[in-house]
């Protein structure tokens, strides 16, 4: 929605006055000397020349009734459109998250969007989890091969370009705010809920291209959000189904998981998102980090010197509700040191809980009003109160368009690894090859475009075996395929190539989408040379190898 004339006008006139401050400050002072009035209400405003942007934030927050101002505080899953509606109408949440189920075509998408914005007194923030790879919940945007792809690319620009192409395209159907880039450094091979979500195994590596992948979403228009604080990337444990404990010290943390949260501070990241996870090193209350005020408070506001928007991970996850009970969970998140708390089990309840809180002083106003005051200066950073609708009409156009599908056809291939080529079995070209394993039919229409001939695995010259996290069983894989050269292509984890030590060629793909196949292809056909550089110890060999053709 948009505001009305008056206030639009002078938001618009003061953000032409930077913004001090990383990750968005909540400090601003007092408030101008003629407040606007709230949003969808008629009112004035007419900041100083040299006021910041927000400047007239707290003044706002001080006339919001004390419902509104916790129901700011939540970001809800929704059924469909009426359900959303009638979300908005009760408790005036300050976002929404989307799903597939919400989307549909892009047009329907962008008319939802109007309809939700239009129907909030406060803009909303329109989330969605698009990490690109393989968590991605907008089916129609231009397919990435995600994080540990673009890891394999060791280049910034890379992570920046295909931030700026999702972003765009969620601006497109009216989605202001992305779930993205994970920040976690994966240095476990066996982590079951980060692996490929990750940029990799090097933490000042990872830094770079989070702050890369903030730079592209923010310069969308989209606010970006670093996850999980302070870092999910050592477990074996999956957060959504158990309370995973990592045992990293003080040290560890500070030199392994540390820097990429950093990095996105430094960045301006607009939020950061908490993990369920235990690090009693950290804390030794035994509490999830999303409901420690050691972490939180402590250490990503005090040690890190962040001052922009946290957000929870899911309040759905297992993690989250191990200890307390569904109404003490978003309590203690708010008291923890959280602003916004993601997908609440019951909304009734979490936000009945939060306003009992703050009427018993459980949670002080003051507090709450620090919270509020934040995602409303992130909304004006975003320039949610000025912003035009989304236009269903173009919305489709916008997406998938040939300059955005030739950045990803770039990205897939700037990240294809070559690990291993023994005897000079790789290029293929010139040889009859066949494929087996997963996504093989693709692989081998693919190499047909790059003029290889193919074959049955009797009568080739090579065979490529992919594989798609088949962990110990690849080697077995090599063996079945007899005396005749064998080229592994991991397709997802990368480990995979751990166990490919009978094979005479190896590479890694990171994805097996469409564009990585491509690829694949090309990179194997010899029509594009290797480029990538393993994110993470695989193969054998270490984080930064990678191999060319002579």
């Amino acid at each position: 929605m948009r505001a009305p004339r008056p206030l639009a006008l002078a938001v618009a006139a003061a953000l032409a006055v930077p913004l001090a401050g990383c990750g968005g400050s909540g400090k601003s002072g007092s408030g101008p000397s003629a407040s606007p009035g709230a949003p969808g209400r008629s009112g004035t405003a007419s900041p100083g020349a040299s006021a910041a942007p927000d400047a007239w934030v707290p003044g706002y927050v001080a006339k919001m009734s004390l419902a509104e101002k916790v129901g700011q505080l939540f970001v809800p899953t929704f059924a469909n459109r009426a359900d959303a509606l009638s979300i908005i109408r009760r408790y005036h949440v300050g976002g929404l998250i989307y799903f597939p189920r919400n989307l549909g075509s892009p047009a329907r998408a962008a008319a939802q969007s109007n309809a939700l914005q239009k129907a909030s007194k406060v803009p909303l923030l329109l989330g969605v989890d698009e990490e690109q790879g393989i968590v991605s919940r907008t089916p129609f945007l231009t397919r990435f091969p995600g994080n540990m792809a673009l890891g394999a690319t060791r280049d910034p620009a890379d992570a920046r370009a295909a931030a700026q192409v999702t972003g765009a395209e969620l601006r497109a159907i009216g989605i202001n705010q992305d779930f993205a880039p994970v920040a976690d450094v994966n240095v476990n091979p066996h982590n079951p809920v980060i692996g490929l979500r990750s940029f990799g195994a090097e933490p000042a590596q990872v830094g770079t291209m989070v702050a890369g992948a903030i730079g592209g979403y923010q310069a969308a228009g989209v606010a970006a959000t670093a996850k999980h604080f302070p870092g999910h990337g050592d477990t074996a444990t999956d957060s959504h189904t158990g309370l995973p404990v990592i045992t990293h010290s003080r040290a560890t943390w500070e030199r392994l998981d540390a820097p990429p949260f950093k990095a996105a501070v430094a960045a301006g990241v607009d939020m950061i998102m908490t993990a369920h996870i235990v690090v009693p090193r950290l804390d030794r209350s035994g509490d999830p980090s999303t409901l420690s005020r050691t972490v939180l408070t402590g250490l990503l506001r005090g040690t890190l010197g962040y001052k922009g928007v946290i957000v929870t991970d899911s309040l759905e996850m297992a993690g989250a509700r191990r200890r307390y009970g569904d109404a003490a969970v978003p309590v203690r998140a708010v008291s923890a040191g959280a602003d916004q708390l993601l997908m609440p089990p019951s909304l009734p309840k979490a936000y009945n809980a939060v306003l009992r809180a703050v009427r018993s002083g459980k949670i002080s106003e003051r507090r709450l009003d620090e919270s509020v005051t934040r995602i409303l200066a992130l909304k004006q950073r975003r320039g949610l109160f000025q912003r035009a609708p989304a236009d269903p009409a173009k919305a489709a156009a916008a997406i998938g368009t040939p300059a955005h599908r030739a950045t990803a056809r770039r990205v897939a291939e700037h990240a294809i690894t070559l690990v291993r080529n023994d005897r000079g079995v790789l290029p293929v070209k010139g040889k009859t090859v066949a494929v087996t394993g997963p996504n093989a039919a693709g692989l081998a229409a693919e190499l047909r475009r790059q003029g290889v001939r193919t074959a049955a695995p009797g009568a080739a010259d090579v065979t490529v075996l992919t594989t798609l996290d088949a962990g110990t069983a690849t080697a077995a894989r090599v063996r079945a395929l007899g005396a005749k050269p064998v080229v592994v292509a991991a397709l997802g984890r990368p480990y995979d190539l751990d166990s490919a030590g009978g094979a005479a060629g190896a590479l890694a793909a990171y994805s097996s989408g469409a564009v990585s196949i491509s690829a694949l292809a090309k990179v194997l056909a010899g029509t594009v040379r290797p480029t990538g550089k393993l994110p993470v110890p695989a193969g054998g060999k270490p984080a930064g190898h990678g191999l060319g053709y002579r």
